[in-house]
């Protein structure tokens, strides 16, 4: 089986580099595991379909910023479980179900809902320029790197 871990984000916008800094360290931490590849873009929407073609299950770390959320908390999704754009002016604007959708209508070879789960962190703050991570989110790094090699082992 194929599995793609793929960190996103923006290492230069403080807590937006979060996924990427989970990858790295997943990356670091685990020994090699058959089939897994460990990945990193600064990019969303629409131009997630050149990256996730081909692999079996896919496993995307990035950042949510939720109404009351606590930075550094995280949450394991699904696609359904995020809302679908209503409009878009741009193909990053493209949600994740909607590019999904678009992607299986055109023939793509896509994981299927049910293999592709997302580890969601809390943040603060995603528009201050910087490349490190506010220490809340800094102190979860460590913790969501286990917890997303700890869901690689069981999926194997």
């Amino acid at each position: 089986m194929k599995t793609l871990v793929l960190g996103l984000g923006n290492p230069i916008l403080s807590d937006d580099g979060v996924g990427i800094y989970i990858v790295r360290a997943a990356a670091a931490q685990g020994s090699p595991m058959n089939g897994v590849t460990f990945a990193e873009a600064s990019l969303g929407g629409l131009r997630l379909l050149d990256l996730l073609p081909g692999y079996d299950r896919v496993i995307l770390v990035d950042a949510i910023q939720t109404h009351d959320g606590q930075p550094g908390k995280f949450y394991w999704l699904g696609p359904g479980d995020l809302q679908a754009s209503l409009h878009s002016g741009s193909t990053h604007d493209l949600s994740l179900p909607g590019a999904l959708d678009l992607g299986r209508r055109l023939g793509m070879e896509l994981p299927d809902d049910k293999d592709l789960t997302i580890l969601a962190v809390e943040v603060e703050d995603v528009l201050t320029l910087g490349e490190t991570c506010t220490p809340a989110v800094a102190r979860a790094i460590p913790h969501a790197a286990e917890a997303t090699l700890a869901q690689l082992k069981r999926e194997q």
